[in-house]
């Protein structure tokens, strides 16, 4: 059968139209990293695929009404985006960005090809269509006072639970806070630290610090030998950055067995955030 795009239903043009798009901006260097890949994605996930389902199977205007193929249109594309990925991960294409976004666009551009035809089979009175008359869509019917409540309380259910959605997915929960704080001996290793010490002699330990706190922090390093500051210095961090640098300290007292610490102070605290501490000798 050919399509005639003249009969063509403005709900599966933009259906068509939102696939290529979003497609357009995931393929898109320069877009794909922008909140314009989150606007078209979620639709693109959540909407299309099951929209264009319900579209291919009920193409008359009396099977469903506007609100029932929308509230459908949710929950078989929760159904049925898994079920997509599920058959990719058996495949050599696996469930990778690419293989996904082309399946559900081969999905849902093969669905409202399917979904038109079906449509063209009935006269124009009895084919869905979208219209701008919100109560013709919906179709309030005059008397029918529950159903319009439990219509307007669909409705409102469904905008909540998008908006939900939207809110997860563009502010993720962010995990526990906490800085790394460490020290390396020779080779970068977690071993051979430096515990003989030569008096006036410059001696070195790789000192790291890794800030997961979510906020750009101003961290003060000190380095004591009992009681006496061998090093201090201020580091500047912004979340998720590391600082590791090799701390050279020069030891000016003689001793065996003295504490060496290495303090982190945050936001200028008098008292350490974090503290570590090796035995040395010096001689």
């Amino acid at each position: 059968m050919v399509l005639n795009m003249s009969r063509v239903s403005n709900d599966l043009t933009w259906v068509s139209l939102l696939t290529f798009i979003t497609l357009y901006i995931i393929f898109t260097p320069q877009l794909s990293a922008s909140p314009v890949r989150v606007v078209f994605g979620l639709p693109f996930v959540l909407f299309l695929p099951g929209y264009a389902l319900i579209a291919a199977l009920f193409p008359g205007k009396e099977d469903l009404d506007g609100i029932e193929r929308f509230a459908l249109s949710f929950g078989l594309s929760i159904a049925v985006v898994p079920l997509i990925g599920l058959g990719l991960n058996y495949t050599s294409f696996g469930i990778r960005l690419v293989p996904i976004a082309s399946a559900l666009s081969i999905f849902i551009i093969a669905l409202t090809m399917i979904a038109q035809i079906n449509r063209n089979k009935l006269s124009e009175e009895e084919r869905f269509s979208v219209s701008l008359d919100l109560k013709k869509t919906i179709r309030f019917e005059a008397g029918s006072g529950l159903d319009k409540v439990l219509t307007v309380l669909l409705v409102l259910s469904i905008a909540a639970a998008v908006l939900a959605l939207i809110y997860v997915i563009a502010t993720p929960k962010q995990g526990e806070r906490f800085t790394e704080f460490y020290i390396l001996g020779s080779g970068g290793k977690a071993a051979d630290y430096p515990t003989y010490l030569v008096l006036g002699r410059n001696a070195e330990v790789r000192v790291g610090v890794v800030n997961q706190e979510y906020e750009t922090l101003n961290y003060t390093l000190e380095v004591v030998l009992a009681n006496s500051t061998l090093y201090r210095d201020s580091i500047v961090l912004a979340h998720n950055s590391t600082w590791e640098e090799d701390v050279r300290i020069v030891p000016d007292m003689l001793g065996q067995d003295v504490k060496l610490e290495f303090l982190l102070f945050k936001n200028a605290s008098a008292e350490p955030y974090r503290s570590l501490h090796l035995w040395v000798d010096v001689s």
